[in-house]
């Protein structure tokens, strides 16, 4: 390969399902390491088997990564390059290193049809990956392999050995899965008198078994990921440590720092488990980097049609904190919302005198006095600065001195009626004056 090449790196992805999360780091890899070397990233969407192939796969394709911010600098399609493989077949047969085959179909025991068979030379072929080092085959174990249905159908080998030859792609970067189809092109390569590629195969990302990703082990398309709501800066951060690391401890980056960093040399050479608690953090830090004010809107905009938590967020930034930091994807946010979590902000909640005990009260018997206490703390704040600081400031001494449990507990359980709830003074500032002492006197009625 000559190395003064400008680099061009290529993903060529079949149209037959949504964009993979595996297809979405391969193709990170491409663009980084052609954008660390002022290189280009192509895209070339296999299609030439039109029974498997559809147009809203690559429509989805393409949409990724574009959301992703992996931007290509060239597009094609296989399907509107026929000619180009048809010629170069036609000059393998005319020069002998190709054959046409009279054979059986395989769907019809009487039907002939027409194959091209490569002449195989039967040595043994050693390549070099960037990640394994020199990998030897004995290609009589190949025989004489079709390269074409007929001699204006062309296989993928054969297409795609063509292809990057004619794009001048100068890296070819890779699942490990290819492996033992690289035998294959690298003969059709040399009988087209072609250069090789630098080949780089990558571990496969793995479900957390350690088997292979999967729909029935979780999200495998990169559409299901941005419907949750996680961030397209949170996958790339995250896919970009799923097979590499930068030598250092840094874990967030941005697509600049990750161009800036990216090295094959740093590749790992054993599979890398996808762990989506791992990738909901990411997106939960990524989610730091979005100015307050926008992200706030991004919220309420999920929250839509929930008239009290849209008024409670109004009145409660530490609402708005408090949302953000228990949920990592709106997906979640919207599942908590729907099931009930947060519907003490839409409605009184019903509170049993049972449930306002803490269970490690060492004196339950005060707590008629706690809550009267409570109540005439938090009706000295004034109503115009009914904040998460003041209300805070007026109870926490009085909580230290009583024992936080007993009386941190009963008030916010009479807040929200349940036993797993923002804490209470974040309640008290969402909820607003007024509701808050409506809420604390329907539990002090309890011990009347």
């Amino acid at each position: 390969m000559n190395t003064e090449k400008k680099v061009r790196t290529r993903i060529a992805p079949s149209p037959s399902g949504y964009l993979h999360i595996g297809t979405a780091r391969t193709s990170l890899f491409c663009y980084l390491y052609a954008k660390k070397l002022k290189g280009e990233f192509i895209v070339r969407i296999e299609d030439t088997d039109k029974s498997r192939t559809e147009k809203k796969y690559e429509d989805d394709i393409l949409d990724g990564l574009e959301w992703l911010g992996l931007k290509y600098d060239e597009l094609y399609r296989q399907s509107e390059r026929t000619d180009v493989y048809v010629k170069k077949l036609q000059e393998l047969v005319e020069s002998d290193k190709a054959y046409i085959s009279k054979e059986k179909a395989k769907d019809d025991d009487v039907r002939e049809v027409e194959v091209v068979r490569l002449r195989n030379p039967n040595t043994m072929l050693t390549f070099t990956d960037t990640i394994r080092g020199e990998i030897t085959f004995d290609t009589t174990e190949l025989g004489d392999f079709v390269i074409a249905r007929s001699k204006t159908d062309p296989l993928y080998h054969f297409a795609v050995v063509v292809d990057d030859a004619l794009m001048d792609i100068t890296h070819v970067i890779r699942g490990d899965d290819h492996i033992s189809n690289t035998p294959r092109q690298i003969l059709i390569l040399e009988a087209c008198g072609f250069e090789r590629p630098q080949y780089t195969h990558l571990p496969m990302i793995l479900a957390p078994d350690r088997s292979k990703m999967s729909k029935r082990k979780g999200a495998v398309a990169v559409t299901e990921y941005r419907a949750q709501g996680f961030l397209p800066s949170a996958i790339i951060n995250y896919l970009a440590l799923l097979g590499w690391n930068g030598g250092t401890e840094k874990e967030i980056y941005s697509m600049e720092e990750l161009v800036q960093d990216f090295s094959l040399d740093h590749l790992q050479k054993s599979g890398a488990v996808f762990d989506i608690e791992k990738l909901k953090w990411f997106n939960k830090e990524h989610r730091k980097l979005i100015p307050k004010e926008s992200l706030t809107r991004d919220l309420k905009a999920q929250l839509e049609g929930n008239t009290g938590i849209l008024e409670a967020l109004e009145r409660s930034p530490k609402a708005v904190e408090d949302l953000l930091e228990r949920f990592s994807t709106w997906a979640e946010l919207k599942e908590a919302v729907a099931t009930g979590e947060y519907d003490f902000y839409e409605k009184l909640p019903v509170l049993e005198k049972d449930m306002l005990a803490w269970k490690k009260d060492p004196n339950p018997e005060r707590m008629k006095d706690r809550l009267h206490k409570i109540l005439e703390l938090i009706g000295s704040v004034d109503t115009t600065t009914f904040t998460y600081e003041n209300v805070k400031g007026a109870v926490w001494a009085y909580a230290e001195t009583e024992g936080k449990g007993g009386v941190l507990w009963p008030m916010r359980v009479a807040l929200s009626g349940k036993e797993r709830s923002p804490d209470p003074f974040i309640l008290a500032e969402a909820l607003g004056k007024e509701e808050t002492i409506t809420r604390l006197n329907e539990a002090y009625t309890l011990y009347l």
